[in-house]
């Protein structure tokens, strides 16, 4: 292993971090939002939309990223539809985020027993103060476990971006090998990356776990 040849490679990989990172944590904001809003219409079975968004969940969990990218960034454009390769992106990475999102928000939903609501409602609390004070407070602990190990598959799903020439740390370690051969140190840059990106969620899931656990338990 050439570390001379790994330093000269080091700004690259930081300007790949840079993109990877801007990419990864916008699309995850927009599948937090997209799986937010989808989980409470889930929940509350709102008419034909419960139906549409069932059939979007079963669609984008059931495909690849892969397929999806190509779909917004190489498909959309046959319809007049021109996204960037960063836009394409972000909204693949929403979408497909937004899909498991919804679910792991809606199992802390349906994890809150009903005579909770029954019990705030007779208290005389309105629906509004009874999904703000009583349902996402436990909810949101309940899904925080899930919820961590979403954000950690969306960050590594980003490896796909390079298909539609995203200059990402995937992109940027198959490049270099592709031009200079110099598997092991691009690929090593590579893994220490994505632990730079990844080890940090990693360990902030598991101390956001704890501390909700003591406060679950009352401690």
């Amino acid at each position: 292993m050439n570390i001379e040849v790994m330093l000269d490679y080091l700004p690259l990989f930081l300007k790949a971090l840079l993109l990877t990172l801007k990419i990864g944590w916008i699309g995850i904001i927009l599948s937090v939002v997209i799986g937010f809003v989808t989980a409470v219409i889930r929940f509350y079975k709102v008419p034909v939309l419960n139906r549409i968004l069932g059939g979007y969940i079963e669609l984008f969990r059931n495909t690849p990223l892969l397929v999806q990218l190509f779909f917004l960034y190489f498909g959309l454009p046959r319809i007049g539809i021109n996204l960037s390769a960063e836009a394409a992106g972000i909204i693949g990475l929403g979408l497909l985020g937004g899909a498991y999102m919804a679910e792991t928000f809606r199992s802390g939903f349906q994890a809150i027993g009903r005579i909770q609501t029954e019990s705030a409602l007779s208290l005389g609390m309105n629906r509004f103060q009874v999904i703000t004070h009583i349902i996402l407070p436990q909810a949101i602990s309940i899904s925080v476990p899930g919820f961590v190990a979403n954000v950690i598959f969306l960050l590594k799903e980003t490896s796909v971006f390079s298909a539609i020439s995203l200059m990402d740390l995937m992109f940027t370690a198959k490049d270099l090998i592709g031009l200079y051969y110099q598997t092991i140190e691009s690929l090593t840059l590579l893994v220490i990356f994505y632990l730079i990106i990844l080890l940090p969620v990693s360990i902030g899931g598991n101390v956001l776990e704890r501390r909700l656990g003591y406060a679950a338990s009352g401690n």
